[in-house]
């Protein structure tokens, strides 16, 4: 299956929903690196980790397989985007100071993947991959979401998601492992905020396609019935997965 073609559908949607990242993250990323002169984000969709990363590096460059995603990434003067697969580049050997890989470390082959990042990143450069999974808000919106919008999208998840789910412990990591600092994802979300989220994931975007929105409209009635009033912001936590590497020689 061509995975890349799943995030074409809505990609403009993609682009405004989809959750940022912390800050205290790019922070850490960059004081292990021993330059800051240049950053590879590797399958960057919307682009929103490369802007981030362009408040600490010289320069950023962000490459992904989706024509679509490149198209509506977040302009930055400070980031280069690019058509390209992660597994095959155009980049010289030893350039990047930090290489890395939001939400997408699932999505690649691993025999080809890794021997590019280690051609591309310096001696000593940093790798790191990251990602989230599900969320928790409350017992009873949880369980209305399971019950009215999991259940039906569940048959469409391609199975590499499971490897997200299991937070990458069983995808190979040729790097010397950095110890990852405490870092917590959470957003304050209206209930438009975060049906429109859940609207932009995959497995959803395939049921639509198969089975029509009826699910939607159910998911869309109880789910403002368990929520209250629907311009409340409430704190969304996501399930975060870190990785960090060392690239030694």
């Amino acid at each position: 299956m061509e995975y890349h073609k799943l995030f074409n559908d809505k990609s403009d949607l993609y682009a405004k929903i989809r959750p940022h990242y912390p800050q205290k993250l790019y922070t850490f990323l960059a004081t292990l690196c021993e330059e800051k002169k240049s950053a590879w984000d590797v399958a960057c969709g919307n682009g929103q980790a490369a802007v981030d990363l362009a408040k600490h590096f010289d320069e950023v460059y962000a490459t992904d397989i989706s024509e679509e995603q490149i198209a509506n990434a977040i302009k930055n003067p400070g980031v280069s985007y690019s058509v390209q697969s992660a597994e095959k580049t155009n980049f010289d050997e030893n350039y990047f100071d930090l290489v890395c890989v939001a939400q997408a470390l699932h999505w690649f082959d691993y025999d080809l993947f890794f021997p590019e990042v280690k051609r591309v990143l310096k001696p000593n450069g940093i790798f790191t991959a990251w990602g989230y999974a599900w969320f928790s808000i409350s017992d009873e919106i949880d369980k209305t979401i399971k019950e009215n919008f999991l259940t039906p999208i569940k048959p469409y998840w391609a199975p590499r998601n499971k490897l997200l789910w299991d937070h990458y412990r069983n995808v190979p990591f040729p790097f010397e492992k950095v110890d990852p600092p405490q870092i917590e994802m959470k957003m304050k979300w209206d209930f438009n905020q975060l049906f429109a989220y859940i609207q932009t994931w995959s497995s959803a975007r395939q049921c639509i396609k198969e089975e029509g929105d009826e699910f939607l409209i159910h998911t869309d009635k109880a789910l403002k019935s368990a929520w209250g009033d629907t311009s409340q912001k409430k704190t969304v936590v996501m399930d975060f997965t870190l990785l960090i590497g060392m690239n030694k020689v």
